[in-house]
Formats: C-alpha cells, structure tokens, sequence
C-alpha cells in the first residue's frame, strides 16, 4: 500500500508504526447521526459499485436496529483512502448499551466524537468521550447536522470545549481539530460557515490526525474484543492483533479470566474491507481481524502464541444497575405459541448471552424456574427479551427493580442524572412527578425561545415507570435522557401512583357486551374476540383498587325486541403496549407473559380467592 504523503501525526521517537493504516471508533449520543455519517464514508469512499443499491444506514443490519432506529451492536467496517486502510468502529449511542463501547474502544487509536449542531453534548457524550480519552485516543471532534435551521454552531462547540477541560487527563487532549458536517447531506467542512462537497476534510483529518498503529515486535497476542457466528466457520472472533502476526493454521494459546490456557488451530484469518470479509494469508500487529476455528472462547479472553502465552488486561465494564426476573411461562396459555419454554431451554440461552453482552449478569433464582438477569437499563433487558421472543422462547418477567448494595454497612442504590428537554409549560407536571420518584432538580436551562432543560439527580428506582408517564405529560413532545451516576444512600421507598387494574374473573373468548361494561370502569387493553384466562389483566382501573371484570359476558338472548337491541355496541380502541411500556406498567404482585405472538399481562397468583387470602396474610 502506499505511503502518506506529508504526515503530520506526532508519533514518538523509536518507535515503529504503520503508515499503511488508521484505527477509529466513532462515539455520540443516541440519534446525533454516527450510522449516516459511516453511511457517507462508505459510499464516497467508492467501497460500493456504482450500480449497487445501498440501504440507508447500512451498518444498522440487525431487525431490531432497523425498527427502533438506533444501534444496538458495535460493528466495524473499513475504507481505502489515498492507499491507506482506515478501520472504522461503530458503536451504540444509548446509555443502555455502553458496554458495547466499552469492550471495542481499545481496538482504536482515534475516535470521532460526533456532536449533535442542535443538541449540543448530552449524557452519553460525556460517557463516551471519558472512555475514550482514559483510554489515550486521539479525539477529532465533528459538529454534526450543520444544514439543520435551527443549528446552534458555536454554543456546541463552546459546550464541547467546556466538556474536554472537565475530562482531559493530558494537556495534548485539549488539542483537538473541530469539522463541521452534514451525515445526511454527506459532505464535512473545515469552517463553520463553509458548507463542503464531500468528506474529504474529513477523511485528511482521520490521516493527519489520529496515530497509526505502533508495531510492537514480539510472537502474537490479541484480546478478543467481539464474537460473531458463521454457519460454515462456525465461531468467529473478532480483535485487533496487539503484537506478532498470524496466518491460517497457526496453533495459538486462549487465556481465560482464571488463567487457564488451551490451544486452538486457527483455520481462517479474515480481515473487513466495506461490508465484506476478505480471506487474508497472515494479518500482523495493528490489524483489525477476524479469526475462525476457536469455538470456546469469551470476549476479553487473550489469544497469545504458544511462545509466549501471555495475558493482556481485560476489559473493564460497568456494574449493572436494574435487575429484573426471566421465569417459565406458567399461565394455562402456556407452550401454546413458544417453541422453547422449559427452564433448561430458557438457562441455556440466557448463559449463552452472557459470551457476547458483556454488561449483562445472570444468576439462578430462588427457585428452579426462576432467574435474575441483571442490565445497565430497561432498554438494555428489553432488547434481550425481544431477541429471545423473536428466536421462539417464551417466558414470565417480573417488574425491574434497581440493585441495591450494602457498602461498609450502609445500604446504598444506585443514582442517575436524569436529563429533560421539553416546553416551558411543562415544567409543573414534571416537576410534580419527580419530587414524587425522589429526584432532586440540580439545573435548569431556558433557551428563551419557550423551551427548557432540566437536570435532575434521581435513583434508578425512580426511573423505572417514569418514560411512559413522561411522555404522557409532555404530549410526546419532550425528550428525557439518563446516565449512571453513583451509588448513594438508599432514599426510602416510592410509592407506586398507578391506578389498580381490571382483571378477567374467568376464562373464555372475550365479547363485546362484557368489554363494553369493561370500559365503564376504565381503559381496555383487548380487543373482542381475543382469548383471555382468569388473573389475565384486560385494562386499567379508573380507581386505586383492583376489580375483577368479566369480559367474557354475553348479552342474554330474548324473544323479545326493542328499538335498539340490533344497534352495534360502541367500544373505545384498546391501548395497546409495547414490551418495554408493558414492563414499565405492571406492579411487584404482576408479571408480563411473554411469547413469539404475545404480550400479556397478568397477576402473580391468577385466581381472586387466593389473591385475598395473599393479601390478607401479608397485612396480618
């Protein structure tokens, strides 16, 4: 390949580098537009054929990134440039998944921090660019969405810098290239004002700027940084090479978290170019490469030659902070639609997650049939619990709950800065919600144009529930945003401010006569016709309490006729609910019925007589 011309990286005397490559990682807040601006690197960089149709966000290849619009899974992708290989990293922007982050951002040596030009820095920027610059990456800062109206150009980058003099360890950290860019419109500027053509700014700002790879001599080690799966190759383990080379049939040495060693026969090394996997015959120190033929190895394992079996530090992750219950489906709808549903199944799949999703935790319940999986957020479990439903499982969730220490013998939980941008007329109602969840207000920001952000210190336990009531409050239009702040001292309990529910008092198809008397007491959640078990919840209660309901009920038949007995019944469209506001919605005494064709909820103990007796117990 050929050499840089006119290199400007600063690179340490002695050293030996590659020139022929550059590893980056692109890091930002949910929706500030990483997977558009890869969208456009890609495609100028001509990785595609001209008469190649090329989806939108097409690093987004998983279903579930593609409905919700975000990135889920950290992904790498790479591009030729002026005869140099630039690896590119994409990574999650929500806070839930910022264990994505943080096991692939040791395979960079730059990173783009991509800033939203309305938004300015939000949660998840601070987060990101921590890891990046404790990690000694080299940070080029991109104010992205330049083109939009209502861009505010020089406060973000003011709140950038303002952000880098909090996080910088080192002085060469403040001293960083700002470019200015369009993702969507596909060009990047080196001035403000100056709309571009095309990123080629950008692309001479990665050459110049980030450090290429130091080439340490030595026999091969790499830490396994992701995991992938070939239905021909099999496993496949995805890492960038620390030092030596490799080639296919090569023996290396897997180094587990204890220690212990086994050996393994590379049978294919791949290396990323675009979309594609190209085969390669030997990839060596500063390479982004994939590796078939380990089957048993785990993300942060090291892989090491049999000369020199040593290991490299592991990578570090956050500690969970929400926990919720995965248990067997046991409503009599159960193995109806699933084509899994028995515990060993369910275990099985959920210490198989445990490979890939580092930030997750799973631990056997107090019963068989029982297990506590632990997540950085509801997001962060719902995602796993759509990916198992959609792979055919079935199961019982129980509400979230925030995990709560003991810390030198005071009980602590965890805390959250809460972040809230919404119409000035909503700060009453907001307001009064959270003094309810215990948050504590620590800023407020008008824009003097009737909008305003508020900063809240909140426990996670406050949290949870709190989005769907949000949203309702603002009329969809505000927009909340969290990061995990500390453990502190536990803040006493938070009493729950949803209604009691409608449940079925018996089993059957539902009708439209006992919907119809359903609705007179509150919201529905079922539609006619729709099969219903007794302890199944069909709506919300307009009161505190909980009333059995029976929407099972037929109108009697007479021979009698009256002038309005043929007239239609007229019911209200039911709310329907998503996994993650079904799991927001229900109490510690409910659980959600999950299924591949289903969401149901229901009481933990279904029939009524024994719910009293339950109840009666507990206040006796």
């Amino acid at each position: 390949m050929a050499e840089i011309v006119d290199q400007k990286v600063n690179t340490a005397p002695g050293m030996m580098y590659r020139n022929d490559i550059r590893n980056i990682v692109i890091i930002a807040h949910v929706d500030h537009g990483k997977t558009t601006l890869v969208d456009a690197l890609l495609k100028q960089s001509h990785i595609f054929r001209d008469n190649q149709a090329v989806a939108e966000c097409v690093m987004d290849s998983n279903d579930l990134e593609r409905e919700r619009g975000i990135t889920i899974l950290a992904k790498n992708t790479a591009v030729l440039y002026k005869g140099v290989k630039i690896n590119i990293i994409d990574t999650p922007g929500h806070a839930d998944f910022s264990g994505e982050v943080e096991r692939v951002i040791n395979m960079a040596d730059g990173c783009l921090l991509l800033v939203d030009a309305v938004e300015g820095p939000m949660p998840q920027t601070r987060f990101v660019l921590q890891q990046a610059l404790a990690k000694g990456l080299k940070p080029i800062v991109v104010v992205n969405k330049v083109e939009r109206e209502n861009a505010r150009i020089d406060q973000t980058l003011h709140l950038t810098q303002d952000l880098f003099l909090e996080l910088a360890t080192t002085g060469d950290q403040l001293d960083f290239p700002v470019l200015y860019a369009s993702g969507r419109e596909g060009f990047a500027s080196n001035e403000p004002g100056t709309p571009g053509k095309d990123m080629e700014p950008l692309f001479e700002a990665i050459l110049n700027k980030v450090p290429p790879p130091v080439i340490e001599e030595g026999p091969f080690q790499m830490l396994a940084s992701n995991l992938d799966y070939d239905t021909h190759k099999g496993k496949l383990t995805i890492g960038r090479i620390h030092r030596g080379s490799i080639a296919p049939h090569d023996t290396v040495v897997r180094i587990d978290a204890d220690g212990n060693t086994t050996n393994h026969e590379v049978s294919v090394v791949f290396t990323t170019l675009g979309l594609k996997r190209t085969e390669v015959e030997s990839a060596r120190a500063g390479d982004i490469v994939t590796l078939a033929g380990i089957d048993r190895i785990n993300i942060g394992d090291t892989l090491a030659s049999p000369d020199a079996p040593e290991a490299l530090p592991r990578i570090e992750i956050g500690e969970p902070t929400v926990e919720m219950t995965f248990g067997v489906n046991s409503s009599p709808f159960a193995g109806r639609e699933g084509k899994f549903c028995t515990t060993r199944q369910i275990r099985e799949r959920l210490y198989r997650e445990l490979e890939t999703n580092l930030s997750l935790r799973v631990q056997d319940g107090e019963t068989s049939d029982v297990f506590r999986v632990s997540g950085r957020g509801e997001l962060h479990l719902a995602v796993l619990v759509e990916n198992m439903r959609r792979e055919g499982y079935e199961m019982a969730l129980s509400k979230p709950e925030a995990i709560v220490k003991e810390i030198n013998g005071k009980l602590m939980e965890p805390v959250e800065d809460l972040f809230i941008d919404t119409k000035e007329e909503h700060i009453g109602i907001i307001s009064e919600m959270l003094g309810k969840r215990k948050a504590r207000l620590t800023n407020m920001i008008h824009d003097n144009v009737g909008n305003v952000r508020l900063e809240y210190r909140i426990p996670t336990r406050g949290l949870i529930g709190f989005r769907g009531d949000f949203l309702t409050a603002t009329r969809g239009s505000g927009i909340m945003n969290t990061q995990f702040l500390a453990y502190e001292p536990y803040l006493g309990e938070i009493s729950s401010s949803r209604n009691g529910v409608m449940v079925a008092s018996e089993a059957g198809i539902v009708c439209a006569n006992g919907l119809s008397n359903a609705q007179g007491r509150g919201l529905t959640f079922i539609d006619p016709g729709t099969s219903v078990y007794e302890g199944m919840i069909v709506g919300l209660h307009a009161r505190q309490q909980d009333i059995a309901v029976n929407v099972c009920k037929e109108k009697k038949l007479t021979n009698m006729r009256s002038s309005t007995s043929d007239i239609a019944i007229k019911l209200t469209p039911p709310v329907k609910m998503s996994l993650e506001q079904s799991i927001d919605f229900i109490n510690r005494d409910e659980l959600v019925e999950v299924t591949p064709e289903s969401i149901r909820l229901r009481k933990k103990i279904l029939t009524e007589t024994q719910r009293l007796r339950a109840r009666k117990s507990a206040e006796g």
